[in-house]
């Protein structure tokens, strides 16, 4: 793959004069997106409402629709071997206890819960469409032995699980649809239902220019302002420069309790 322009704003006009140009034939269906995020956020203001809202025009054409605009099935199945391959070289191993964060329909946590001892699988999402989706998931999958969760959620506080319980947490294609003060509230919470020893995983999209956003859908964060936000709640942030070499054009962190990182550290 190679490398990732992180230099584009891809919020402006010209930018989007020039994709236009460039591709003619998309035109007509970003002016639809265009003009059906518009109409729902005028008729949610909360960002999850609204996104929930997204999700369920998605998914009522293809719950693949919803969680990565249109793939193939291959693809589907693809992006979710990238993530199960490597998360398990990073450290996954069956006994662990996994939160996943925008779990949706379990593209990469159908390996997931194969690979976790019964029960050790707790996925949330924001969309009972797709959390439907998932439960047809585990069925043709035949995984129903494994008893995962799979839970409905407002918010990312985690308040309804318990503390220090999850070995790792997960969330992929998630803070990519996020504004900051989205990701600030999981940062604020994530520490508490981690695990001694356990880490936070998730992807976003990265840019080395301005911060921005594209039909307050797509956002874009520099690596430093997503790192400082972990550090004023306690978490040490590592970029997964490794990632980079794979074919996904977004970038990954990994981050840890500081209490953790301290405790590592010889004297």
């Amino acid at each position: 793959m190679g490398a990732k322009d992180t230099r584009r704003n891809r919020g402006t006009l010209a930018h989007r004069a020039r994709y236009a140009l460039g591709h003619p034939g998309r035109v007509p269906a970003h002016a639809r997106r265009a003009l059906r995020d518009a109409w729902l956020r005028l008729r949610h203001r909360d960002h999850i409402a609204y996104y929930r809202a997204v999700m369920a025009s998605d998914a009522a054409r293809s719950a693949e629709a919803a969680v990565g605009h249109n793939p193939s099935r291959e693809q589907w199945a693809r992006i979710g071997r990238m993530q199960f391959d490597y998360l398990v070289r990073h450290g996954l191993r069956p006994h662990h206890r996994m939160l996943e964060i925008g779990c949706g329909n379990l593209r990469a946590g159908r390996l997931f819960i194969d690979h976790l001892e019964p029960g050790h699988y707790y996925g949330i999402d924001i969309s009972p469409h797709i959390l439907l989706a998932a439960q047809d998931t585990l069925v043709r999958e035949g995984l129903q032995a494994k008893l995962p969760h799979l839970t409905l959620a407002d918010d990312l506080t985690f308040a309804f699980l318990p503390d220090g319980h999850f070995d790792v947490v997960h969330a992929h294609s998630v803070f990519s649809h996020s504004p900051l003060h989205v990701i600030e509230e999981c940062f604020a919470h994530v520490g508490r239902v981690l695990a001694p020893g356990g880490f936070f995983d998730f992807t976003f999209d990265r840019t080395e220019g301005e911060e921005h956003q594209v039909l307050h859908e797509d956002f874009y964060y520099r690596t430093q302002t997503l790192a400082e936000l972990a550090a004023r709640y306690g978490l040490a942030a590592e970029f997964m420069a490794d990632w980079e070499e794979l074919p996904h054009r977004q970038s990954k962190m990994r981050l840890t309790t500081m209490s953790d990182r301290a405790s590592t550290v010889r004297p």
